[in-house]
């Protein structure tokens, strides 16, 4: 009985420290998830807080791209104002440079025109005084005082010569200015571009003769001559101022320009005939020539047959050679 209380105790006791072993156990465990919940609260703050100190890095770090790319983008807009303005510089003198350089060849070109003009009237007209307008003067480009083989003086014809791109009326103002400040008689502007209304390479307007290069002797012939011719009348009728009236007059009436005109009209016309004849007479030639050779092959290729066919008993033909060369030719 004494042993079965023992044992009884014993049990009692085993089972309250089991249950007060499981009651701790609980109470571990319960501790132990209590801890856990705190550590995953603790780690999930600390997940929140790098997050949140992340988004501020991403967001400075954002600031700072933007505020560098900003900058960049300023320091780029100046760099390229700054290149623009150095680019603008650059074509305004380039542009500045091809003007004077267009200038200056002008002015050269103009020059060397004059210096032809001038080579040219002297040596078709040895008897006149041909005298160059210096430059900086106010007036035309070249002096032509008409003289006789005696050296008596006829009339003074002026010469403007331009080379432009362009014709403008007020080189027809600027030398007719120019002949009155001169007091000379005839007026002659050479230009590589005649008026729209012209149709050769004379023509008449407003008191002033235009020509192109290639008529300038033509013209120059024409007047001169006129010139000499009215200078001779009034030196037989002695009444100087009345005869210049009227040699004006006439050079600078319909008539003298009809007379011009016509005379460039039948130049006009011959050049052109002669050009067609030339054109028709080379063409015949080269025909002829062709017709020739042919005849000279065919006659060398027949002979060459008959020769083969015949063998040595065929006879010598003579000119043969002369036929057997113009085919190689």
């Amino acid at each position: 009985m004494k042993a079965k209380n023992e044992s009884n105790k014993e049990m009692n006791f085993l089972k309250e420290h089991i249950e007060e072993q499981n009651k701790k156990l609980d109470e571990a465990r319960d501790a132990e998830l209590e801890l856990r919940k705190k550590t995953i609260r603790l780690e999930e703050k600390e997940k929140e807080i790098e997050l949140k100190a992340q988004r501020a890095i991403d967001e400075q770090r954002k600031k700072i791209i933007e505020d560098t790319y900003r900058k960049a983008l300023e320091e780029n807009r100046f760099k390229d104002l700054e290149k623009n303005k150095v680019i603008n510089d650059l074509k305004k003198s380039l542009e500045e440079a091809r003007l004077k350089a267009n200038q200056g060849s002008q002015q050269t070109q103009g020059e060397v025109l004059e210096l032809d003009l001038e080579d040219a009237l002297r040596k078709t007209f040895p008897t006149d005084i041909i005298e160059p307008i210096k430059k900086g003067e106010r007036g035309a480009d070249i002096r032509q005082t008409v003289k006789t083989l005696k050296g008596n003086s006829c009339g003074v014809i002026l010469w403007e010569s331009k080379r432009t791109k362009s014709w403008k009326d007020e080189f027809i103002i600027k030398l007719k200015d120019d002949l009155r400040a001169e007091k000379a008689n005839v007026p002659i502007l050479v230009t590589e571009i005649m008026p729209k209304e012209c149709k050769n390479g004379i023509y008449f307007k407003n008191g002033v003769y235009i020509c192109t290069y290639p008529f300038v002797l033509i013209l120059a012939e024409i007047l001169r001559h006129r010139l000499i011719e009215v200078a001779r009348e009034r030196f037989i009728s002695n009444n100087r101022v009345s005869k210049a009236d009227e040699l004006y007059e006439y050079v600078m009436g319909h008539e003298f320009r009809q007379q011009i005109e016509a005379a460039i009209e039948v130049y006009i016309d011959m050049k052109k005939q002669l050009d067609r004849e030339k054109r028709t007479y080379q063409s015949a030639w080269e025909t002829r020539e062709e017709q020739i050779n042919r005849l000279l092959r065919n006659t060398a290729r027949t002979v060459g047959k008959i020769s083969g066919v015949a063998g040595s008993e065929f006879p010598q033909i003579k000119g043969l050679d002369m036929l057997e060369s113009g085919e190689k030719k």
